[in-house]
This record gives C-alpha cells, sequence and structure tokens, in this order.
C-alpha cells in the first residue's frame, strides 16, 4: 500500500519511538514538538522487562549500553546521612530488575537515540510548534498548526505525556479526558551542582522525613546531582502549573528543616536552574483512540512514577501500535498509484492494540491510586520512618529484591507479540 501519512504529537520517548518503527517500514511519518529543539533534557529513567526486549529488537542495545548512567545501586538514608539499607544494581542476567535496573539512561540520552534511529530512517521533526485544531474528517484529519500551517494526515497519534492536550481534543470539550489526580502528590525535580566527592560512589540516595515528605539524589555526572523533592500536600491545588516561583515557595516552606541534605537542596532548587513539578496522576480511558486519532505513551495510560513503568509502558506500547498498523494495513513500501487501504484497516488496527495492550496496562496501573491512608499516616510520623528504616535494614540484610516488591515489572500471563513486519528493514 502507499504510505500512510501520520502525525505523531510530542517527540519524547513514546513519540519517538513509535517514529522509529513506523518510518522503519516505509511510512510517512511526522513529529511535531513544541519545543524549540528535541527535548534532550530530564533525569534519569529505565527501561525494565519487556522494555528491554523492545529495546533490543529495536537493535539499540548497543547504543543503550554506551551511554548508561552509571548508578551501582540504591541506599536508604536517615535524617544525619546514615545508611539503614542499601540494594545494589541489577546482576547482568537477572529475571527480574531491582530498584536500579540492568539498563538505567538519562531521559535526554534516550530520547536523542530513539530521534536519531527514527531520523534515520525517513521521519521528520517539526520543532516549535503543535497541533491548534484537529478535525476528523471522513478520510483524513485535518490539522492547523499553532504556526498558521494547515495539513492533513491518514492518522494522528497523540504522544504528548500525562497532560496531553491532543487527549483533550480527541474526547471533546468537556468530556472526561481520563485524568486521575493522585491525593495530592508532588514532585519536583531539577538537577543541582554538586561536584562528586572523593570515595563517593553513583548511587541512589534516598530520604524520608516524617510529614510524607521525602528527598532521592542520584548521580550520573560528576559534578550534578539528580534532585527529586516531592511530599504529599493539597498545597498546590491553586497554583498554576508552571508558576516555578509559586511552586518551588511552597516546596520550600512544606521541606524547610527535615533533615540530610535538604538544606543544601532547597538553597540549590531556588536558583535559576531547570526545576519541574509534577502533580502526580494516572490517565485512565476506556478507549484509547477515537476514529483516526490514537494516543500512546503517558498520553493514553500514564501510570505514575510509582510503578517504575512509565518508560517501559512507552516503549513497549509504541512496538504494539506500529505492529498492529503493519500488521492490518501494510508497509507503506507500494508504489504511487496502487489502492489505498481503507478506513477499515485503520480502525482495526487500533482496535487490536487497544484490545492487545490493554491487558498489559490494567496490571501495571492495577492498585495505583487507590491506596488506603494507613501508609500515608503512618509516614507521617518519626515511628513511621522508624519502621520504615527498620524494614529497609532487615530487607538489605536478606538481600530483597525491592524493585520486584515495590515496582510493577511483573506483567504475568501477558505475552510480547512478535511483529515480523515490524523486524525486518523497509523494503528496497
Amino acid at each position: 500500500m502507499p504510505a500512510l501519512r501520520i502525525l505523531i504529537s510530542g517527540g519524547g520517548i513514546a513519540g519517538n519511538a513509535l517514529a522509529f518503527w513506523l518510518s522503519r517500514i516505509g511510512h510517512d511519518v511526522t513529529v511535531v514538538e513544541r519545543s524549540s529543539g528535541l527535548r534532550d533534557t530530564g533525569l534519569q529513567l529505565d527501561l525494565r522487562g519487556h522494555g528491554i526486549e523492545v529495546m533490543k529488537r529495536m537493535g539499540l542495545q548497543e547504543a543503550f549500553q554506551a551511554q548508561m548512567a552509571p548508578e551501582k545501586g540504591i541506599q536508604i538514608v536517615d535524617k544525619k546521612g546514615r545508611r539503614r539499607g542499601f540494594f545494589p544494581s541489577t546482576a547482568p542476567g537477572d529475571t527480574l530488575q531491582n530498584f536500579t535496573s540492568e539498563f538505567e539512561i538519562m531521559r535526554g540520552t534516550m530520547c536523542r537515540v530513539l530521534h536519531d534511529a527514527a531520523a534515520k530512517h525517513g521521519a521528520k521533526f517539526v520543532f516549535g510548534t503543535s497541533i491548534d485544531v484537529l478535525e476528523q474528517k471522513e478520510n483524513h484529519v485535518e490539522i492547523h498548526f499553532a504556526d498558521g500551517k494547515t495539513d492533513s494526515f491518514d492518522l494522528v497519534v497523540g504522544a504528548d505525556g500525562l497532560n496531553s492536550r491532543t487527549r483533550k481534543m480527541m474526547v471533546g470539550p468537556g468530556a472526561d479526558d481520563g485524568l486521575r489526580p493522585l491525593d495530592g502528590m508532588v514532585a519536583g525535580y531539577f538537577m543541582m551542582p554538586r561536584p562528586m566527592q572523593e570515595g563517593e560512589e553513583c548511587l541512589a540516595t534516598v530520604f524520608m522525613a516524617p510529614g510524607n515528605r521525602g528527598l532521592m539524589i542520584r548521580r550520573s555526572d560528576p559534578d550534578y546531582w539528580q534532585v527529586y523533592i516531592g511530599c504529599k500536600t493539597d498545597a498546590f491545588k491553586s497554583v498554576a502549573r508552571g508558576d516555578v516561583k509559586t511552586e518551588k515557595a511552597i516546596m520550600t516552606n512544606i521541606m524547610r528543616g527535615a533533615g540530610w541534605e535538604t538544606e543544601n537542596v532547597l538553597r540549590a532548587m531556588n536558583t535559576d536552574n531547570d526545576f519541574y513539578l509534577e502533580r502526580m496522576a494516572l490517565v485512565k480511558l476506556d478507549r484509547w483512540s477515537r476514529g483516526r486519532v490514537v494516543l500512546v505513551g503517558d498520553a493514553a495510560w500514564c501510570p505514575t512514577a510509582n510503578t517504575g513503568m512509565g518508560t517501559t509502558s512507552s516503549v513497549v506500547g509504541a512496538y504494539i501500535l506500529a505492529g498492529e498498523i503493519a500488521q492490518h494495513c501494510g508497509r507503506g513500501t507500494a508504489k504511487q498509484g496502487a489502492k489505498a487501504k481503507t478506513g477499515d484497516s485503520i480502525a482495526d488496527a487500533l482496535a487490536a492494540y487497544d484490545a492487545k495492550f490493554r491487558p498489559f496496562m490494567d496490571q501495571v496501573q492495577k492498585g495505583v491510586g487507590e491506596e488506603n491512608g494507613f501508609a500515608y499516616g503512618l509516614l507521617s510520623s518519626s515511628f513511621g520512618i522508624f519502621l520504615l528504616h527498620l524494614f529497609a535494614a532487615v530487607a538489605s540484610f536478606l538481600g530483597v529484591n525491592i524493585g520486584a516488591m515495590m515496582l510493577k515489572e511483573q506483567v504475568k500471563d501477558w505475552d510480547l507479540p512478535d511483529y515480523e513486519e515490524l523486524l525486518r528493514e523497509a523494503d528496497a
């Protein structure tokens, strides 16, 4: 069949992974990203389980491993910085990943690897604009871009994250767009200058304080800390997303006096930096597509950072969507003039994508946001923190895999499909 014209909104992990697969099998793929360039910033992320296998099928294992973060494990410390537990990174060949997986990488590095691989196969990237208006027609989707241009596509994919504008346009004005905020849970992220000290290791370090407050510090660069600073509070509810000055002020008031490195972190946070605050939320929709518009990644099913499966879900979901398009619509390699597939083929592909991947995401999202208040109540107290440290010490001594215990890698009774059309290069 002639190549489908496919527009992907969002040049992050999910969008670039999908662009790789669809351009590889010969479709005409354009990725539109509202940022002025590739968003090759961000903190550390990882791949787990089926995500590792998809990365290998992409042929990107070598590129990935060449730029992996050097983290050796995770430690839990108390307010004086004393280690209360340590859990090493996953050993090569282990079936289940620990908290620090065998495949850790900086977000920006992974975006760049996926972007370059997709561009090599012919995907086009347009920066500095976004979808302003989306109109579904009988045989195409008409797009009005924020820069005033218009174009039409056979298929539009929303890969524009948790607060997806494409999702809102797809479901329509006033409709429930599936965003399910977690009760008061927020996390801030930024890079902090901090030269590596003599004897310091590349570790993730977690500190919890009474009042449902915490820090996590990670190091992948000898000159910087990655800072994750979070709490559970209603104080941000009336603050506009992106009002960084107010967000920092509130976070400072909440975290002040918590202990360990908190004061140093707050001083660094209140400088000019890349601080970003996430209001943690799930996305749960009964369908991931409407007509010729479909969602992938956090825009479709954000599982939250609590699951440890955001990146893996994006990579695997992109593979499934591309595989079903390949199966139902074919490769975009026929000569011009050949009869195009009908809209029914696209509809069948999108339905199959939903049916095949939803059991995976149902397991990953299960129980998230449904926790009772007991755990939060316990961790709000000094006694609860004491019990956490006691558990960490015992689990560390026994060699417990806390990644397998806490995260959602273990998806049962679901096998990664083989898509023959994806696993060979586009026809000459």
